[in-house]
């Protein structure tokens, strides 16, 4: 995919670059988010050695036993682990093509071919109903004991990055800063890492099967930590349809989500992507992602941007109810 359409952004320069720089920087991400909905993020700070712990401590975890990690299961939206066959993101994905493995339409598409922990947001509000749902404990596998306190570093790093990226959207859109940061006083995130083991661990895939199906992200910002391979990450556009998405070691992938989008009258798009089913010719390939999906604080109204910013005027939504939603589409039991 040409880098035209999915740019690099130096972060470095929007948080301490001059004022022509910042206005430059803000109109690439314009222009890409118009189009694939995706960036690629340099000089962002973070140590690549932390990542690299987090899924060695992970890795661990995920080539137990399956009577070891049962114990952790939970459904999508949960804290814990999420088995094969947990997830089927293409369930949420209401593109023409994706209604069934061949297109067809005639059926969806088959559960992810990944593992997951997934971790939240946990310190409570104050709000009883808000917490219940919302800002429940994480569960930390004893199995994997160096974990809790690497995640946790990881996610306060992700916030901080989320928010200053979603600074970067607003100077972008051409509205005050804290346009979407006053919003984020105390959000809901997700962290998901996931396990995409090889065809040895997980056999043939099914018809339409992927590592990840088709869809798009459902908050705000997502922000992605990944490994190459054959068995990776494709985006899709109008222009080039499904190509694989570009790599940078150093780099982190962003991508704005459904709340985003409406938020801003569909001017910028939900970045739709897949990870595709592991590969024949490397049928031994793993791969780990380190995922951070970002939200706002519940109860907060999502109304579109009017003309001449946005394009399309939806209904305002609350944003929980509306990622509530979401989260239960994409569950396969």
């Amino acid at each position: 995919m040409g880098q035209s359409r999915i740019p690099v952004i130096d972060l470095g320069l929007w948080l301490s670059g001059d004022t022509a720089a910042r206005e430059r920087t803000a109109r690439r991400v314009d222009e890409a988010l118009r189009t694939a909905g995706f960036l690629l993020i340099t000089g962002h700070g973070v140590d690549p050695a932390l990542r690299t712990r987090i899924r060695e401590a992970a890795r661990a975890f995920f080539r137990l036993p399956e009577a070891a990690k049962r114990p952790y299961a939970v459904r999508v939206g949960g804290r814990g682990w999420l088995g094969p066959g947990a997830e089927a993101n293409a369930y949420a994905d209401t593109s023409a093509d994706t209604s069934g493995p061949d297109g067809s339409g005639d059926a969806p598409n088959p559960p992810d071919l990944k593992e997951s922990l997934s971790f939240a947001a946990e310190e409570p509000t104050g709000d009883a109903a808000v917490d219940a749902e919302w800002f429940l404990p994480n569960t930390w596998p004893a199995e994997a004991p160096g974990l809790r306190p690497l995640v946790e570093t990881y996610v306060a790093r992700m916030r901080s990055l989320s928010d200053a990226v979603l600074e970067l959207l607003a100077e972008a859109l051409g509205v005050p800063l804290d346009f979407f940061t006053r919003h984020t006083r105390h959000p809901t995130w997700g962290f998901n890492i996931n396990w995409y083991p090889g065809r040895d661990v997980v056999g043939e895939p099914e018809p339409g099967q992927f590592r990840i199906g088709p869809h798009t992200d459902f908050g705000t910002v997502t922000i992605l930590d990944r490994q190459h391979g054959k068995g990776g990450l494709q985006v899709f556009t109008d222009e080039g349809g499904w190509e694989d998405a570009p790599y940078d070691p150093g780099a982190f992938t962003v991508n704005i989500g459904d709340l985003m989008a409406r938020w801003t009258g569909d001017r910028w798009r939900s970045g739709r992507h897949r990870v595709l089913p592991p590969p024949a010719d490397a049928p031994a390939e793993e791969l780990m992602s380190l995922v951070y999906f970002y939200e706002c604080d519940p109860r907060t109204r999502v109304e579109s941007l009017p003309a001449p910013v946005g394009t399309v005027a939806y209904e305002p939504v609350d944003s929980h109810t509306y990622l509530r939603a979401r989260l239960d589409a994409i569950s396969a039991d």
